[in-house]
């Protein structure tokens, strides 16, 4: 792999890179051909270059459940840890299967962890059995994610400008159907449609997507027991159903971050909806949601380095209607899960949610 000269470090992706990440973040198993076409290069050179990045771990594609659609609920988790205590307690967090995204904050004693439950009715027991009981944990608080304004398929890729609108348009794929309304004897007015519900063939599936989201379709065919036919009709229909979507998971470094700083906001609740839609247009915002708590506002945030990020809370924060407080957390070491609230590059082997 090319490097920098500088320590054997990879050399910063090139336009062609972010063009082609930028792509397969918008379609994930978008074929190369129609990928090469848009670029204006050969399909050789796409598969060349994807195939080169994708062994040496510049960046991979995954397919990842949307968690709303299947009716999950999010917390993010802040754990308070003696100093001596928190990397072993992040490692014991990172291997649940219910955590999707677990790293070390601040000074190494805090850890912020992403964890899913099944519905709201799961999440007291999900909160107090996932914890280490130690004396090492001096505190936990958890947020309820209400509301997210950007994320999921939504990626700091979209908001680089390596594709052009028209570029971008020409890769897209169709937006999800709307959902199916449950029967109007099941529910009240205004009540939200019924989550999907994934069978154990479907959750082979996202395993195996989860480690490889352009995995061939005679791979998951042989993970879920499924036709390859079946299998393509099925990730279309998930697709659909707004279920699937793809992400690209990549070394921000090479695309000139670093600094990742967890950003919590104390907004009136008045000004919480305009400050998020607000919040989520910011191009150094990776992740942006609505959450229970004293801080009602997060985000993940991404800059070049620490100058920049002072000058960006100090003018596009600073702007922001309605903000009484604010705190930073800046992340020293990530252990696990890309994707929405993912940040630089591993400082630990990856893994998925």
């Amino acid at each position: 792999m090319k490097t920098d000269g500088t320590a054997g470090r990879p050399a910063p992706f090139d336009d062609l890179d972010r063009r082609l990440i930028h792509a397969l973040q918008i379609d994930g198993r978008a074929p190369f051909s129609r990928i090469a076409e848009v670029l204006g290069v050969s399909d050789q050179t796409v598969a060349r270059r994807y195939t080169r990045h994708r062994g040496s771990g510049a960046f991979r594609v995954l397919g990842l459940a949307e968690p709303r659609a299947l009716g999950e609920v999010e917390w993010l988790v802040r754990v308070e840890c003696a100093p001596d205590a928190a990397l072993p307690i992040a490692e014991a967090l990172a291997r649940r299967p219910d955590t999707s995204w677990v790293s070390l904050m601040s000074g190494g004693t805090e850890i912020a962890v992403v964890c899913r439950s099944a519905s709201s009715e799961h999440s007291d027991a999900l909160l107090l059995q996932k914890l280490p009981r130690t004396p090492s944990v001096v505190g936990v608080a958890a947020h309820c994610l209400l509301h997210e304004f950007y994320g999921g398929p939504q990626s700091m890729v979209s908001k680089s400008g390596a594709l052009t609108a028209e570029e971008a348009a020409r890769l897209s794929p169709p937006a999800p159907r709307p959902p199916s309304p449950k029967p109007a004897t099941s529910f009240a007015p205004g009540e939200p449609p019924s989550p999907v519900v994934l069978s154990d063939a479907d959750r082979r599936l996202f395993e195996a997507l989860g480690r490889d989201g352009r995995a061939p379709l005679a791979e998951l065919a042989a993970a879920t027991g499924w036709s390859p036919t079946t299998v393509r009709r099925r990730l279309e229909a998930l697709r659909a159903d707004g279920v699937l979507y793809y992400d690209v998971d990549y070394d921000l470094r090479l695309f000139g971050y670093g600094v990742m700083v967890a950003l919590w906001l104390s907004v009136a609740p008045a000004e919480l909806a305009a400050t998020g839609a607000a919040l989520a247009e910011h191009p150094e915002v990776a992740f942006a949601g609505a959450t229970t708590g004293a801080h009602n506002l997060f985000a993940s945030v991404l800059c070049r380095d620490t100058s920049a990020l002072y000058t960006y809370l100090t003018t596009r924060i600073a702007a922001l209607p309605g903000v009484r407080t604010m705190e930073t957390a800046p992340r020293i070491r990530h252990l696990k899960g890309p994707g929405p609230y993912a940040a630089l590059g591993p400082a630990a082997p990856r893994s998925r949610r």
